[in-house]
């Protein structure tokens, strides 16, 4: 059975594979097109589909668009708002819906149109965390929250056997997702892409309108919420972009964020219960990505275990159809095997690009030996290694790596990145490792909450740690992450510190580096001393070694 997942109504159009209930490939069109999220997420654009990354998905399969079994399209247009009583807009979307499976058609010759299944929004959600994660011992819960779907802006519900049963779906216009996007736009951010910078500044504030936003921003008490109508000029100026920020604007960043726990809190304890009190809660939609609330929920709240879908935005929405679909089709699926789902290369196809750029480069014994000196040296180091990650992530496949012990290390990585110096750098650390040095939610593989770095680690590790004691850590499993886990332990043995800098392989604005080539002209542009990429290394000329 194969059937191929496609999101692209609203921002981060991708594309996923699942063959016969196995997860075989998932990208995100960014990465192909080089266009940051793949388009803006405005109605005039629904139109564009992930012509790119949905042919690349087949490809690697070997297969043609004739052979597809469905295609699994994360957006129902039977299921829109009337054109009264939503979006002006809308009816501009649902129009471009209606036509996706001839669209689809033209895009992929061959594929027959009556193959495209329309899958809910928030059900396509639902499906990437429920049935993607790897636990499957009883009953879980599950909950989407994001800016919207259709008609709604969260879903909750719970995975018997592998069905979806909806407890609960908050319609719009009430929609947390929303919120932050509102704020983001007012603290000069650009929305539907910044709001982590949003997450980050709020540590530098405090919660100073809390009050305020409680009587606006409400639980209901019966799985849903209340978003009144914020005048955020009220709370603070508006600030334009690229200004410098404001003591105040950090204030209504951190009251906003409190208050967004507060309100996810109550809905994990509401389904908690309504689901019968199972063990796992699963995560999905862009809240989700929101990794201080993540942390807060695997603390506070009854679940024992919290998993959050790594491409927990919109681009996880075709995963998650996908694996919708499946189930309905064959009854069987799998969890995903792991966040390296994108373009891989051979290192035959590696090196025949590193002789087209006429680079100099060496194969030693073994890369992980050769980028750990480098970085006990307070080097930078490119690492590029097998198939890209799908969803935000770098996870030690498309990674910029450093010395988490030089208080330097900050400033000069968000320099090389082109980013603002309040934004912190993320820690990797090998998963047995990982307890030694931070408290939360562990192990945690894809970076998705943050963890309190134990006092006796903070002046050790300072550049990893946030300004409010924290660091969004990444474990690096040995048996899943055997080359990562290498680099990790040479050097731990040359420092003495188990811990190395992790950020994205790529410069602001741009999505992360996904071909050799594009991994070569990085390296080319931006003060970094060694690429490693497959088992090759380049070094920069008269840079340490």
């Amino acid at each position: 059975m194969r059937v191929l997942g496609v999101n692209a109504i609203f921002h981060d159009p991708a594309a996923a594979l699942v063959v016969d209930g196995q997860v075989v490939a998932a990208a995100e069109e960014e990465r192909f097109s080089r266009r940051k999220h793949g388009k803006r997420p405005v109605p005039f654009s629904a139109w564009e589909l992930p012509e790119l990354s949905a042919a690349w998905c087949l490809a690697s399969a070997g297969l043609d668009p004739g052979d597809l079994d469905a295609v699994a399209y994360s957006f129902d247009p039977a299921l829109c708002l009337p054109e009264r009583d939503g979006d002006p807009w809308d009816w501009l979307r649902q129009r471009y819906a209606e036509r996706a499976p001839h669209f689809l058609a033209t895009a992929l010759p061959g594929l027959d149109p009556g193959a495209v299944r329309f899958v809910p929004h928030h059900v396509a959600h639902a499906a990437s965390a429920g049935l993607a994660m790897p636990y499957r011992d009883g009953d879980s819960a599950v909950l989407v929250l994001d800016g919207r779907g259709e008609s709604a802006s969260h879903l909750a519900g719970a995975y018997r056997d592998g069905v979806l049963e909806p407890l609960y779906s908050q319609a719009l216009p009430h929609s947390l997702g929303l919120l932050y996007e509102d704020l983001t736009r007012h603290l000069g951010f650009l929305h539907s892409s910044d709001e982590y910078k949003v997450m980050a500044l709020a540590s530098y504030g405090a919660p100073k309108h809390l009050g305020v936003l409680r009587e606006l921003i409400r639980s209901t008490g019966e799985g849903g919420f209340v978003v009144e109508r914020i005048d955020w000029g009220a709370l603070a100026k508006a600030r334009p972009a690229h200004a410098d920020l404001a003591e105040e604007h950090a204030d209504l960043a951190a009251s906003v964020q409190v208050r967004l726990e507060e309100v996810l809190l109550d809905l994990v304890r509401w389904v908690h219960e309504a689901a019968g009190g199972p063990r796992t809660l699963a995560m999905a939609g862009g809240v989700a990505l929101n990794c201080v609330a993540n942390a807060r929920i695997a603390a506070e709240g009854p679940f024992d275990r919290v998993w959050v879908q790594p491409a927990a935005g919109d681009a996880g929405t075709a995963l998650g159809a996908a694996l919708h679909v499946a189930r309905e089709l064959d009854d069987r699926t799998a969890p995903m095997p792991g966040a390296d789902l994108g373009r891989g290369w051979s290192d035959e196809e590696i090196e025949a690009e590193l002789r087209r750029a006429a680079l100099p480069y060496t194969r030693p014994p073994s890369i992980a030996a050769e980028a750990a000196p480098v970085l006990a040296g307070s080097g930078i180091v490119a690492w590029y290694q097998g198939r890209s990650e799908y969803g935000p992530r770098a996870l030690g496949h498309r990674s910029l790596l450093a010395h988490p012990g030089d208080r330097d290390t900050t400033v000069r990585m968000n320099a090389v990145k082109g980013r603002e110096q309040f934004r912190p750098i993320a820690p990797m650390v090998r998963a047995e490792r990982a307890a030694e040095i931070f408290e939360g939610n562990l192990p945690s593989p894809y970076m998705l909450f943050v963890h309190r770095v134990k006092p006796a680690w903070r002046e050790r590790i300072p550049a990893v740690v946030h300004v409010d004691g924290t660091a969004r850590v990444q474990t690096v499993d040995r048996e899943s992450e055997p080359l990562v886990a290498e680099m990790l332990a040479e050097f731990d043995r040359l420092t003495g510190l188990p811990v190395v800098v992790n950020t994205s392989l790529n410069t602001a604005g741009r999505p992360m580096v996904d071909t050799p080539r594009e991994a070569m002209e990085l390296f080319g542009s931006a003060p970094v001393d060694l690429l490693a990429m497959g088992p090759f290394a380049v070094h920069r000329v008269g840079a340490f070694r």
